[in-house]
């Protein structure tokens, strides 16, 4: 199945989160943090302005950091995507 984002939405896999801490104590599911960092996995083609297309910021492969309680979390098989608006990305990791 492919996920085909429409407007400005981008479709994220986050990075899994830490099992064990730096001294090597592990982590239960219950309390561990949702990352924030994904890649991105998917591009819509862009929102119209005024007439006009403006493309996404962010391609394919791109390292990302987005708001925490931005989207929309589906599950695919045994993989978890995350569906946001352009607007809820706030970096690039480069």
């Amino acid at each position: 199945m492919t996920i085909k984002p429409l407007g400005n939405r981008v479709v994220l896999q986050q990075k899994k989160a830490e099992e064990t801490t730096r001294s090597g104590i592990l982590i239960p599911d219950s309390a561990k943090e949702k990352p924030q960092e994904a890649l991105v996995v998917a591009v819509g083609p862009g929102k119209y302005t005024d007439g006009k297309l403006t493309a996404v910021s962010v391609k394919e492969g791109d390292a990302v950091i987005y708001k925490e309680y931005a989207g929309t979390t589906i599950k695919i098989g045994d993989e978890e995507y995350t569906i946001v608006s352009e607007d809820d990305i706030i970096a690039k990791v480069e």
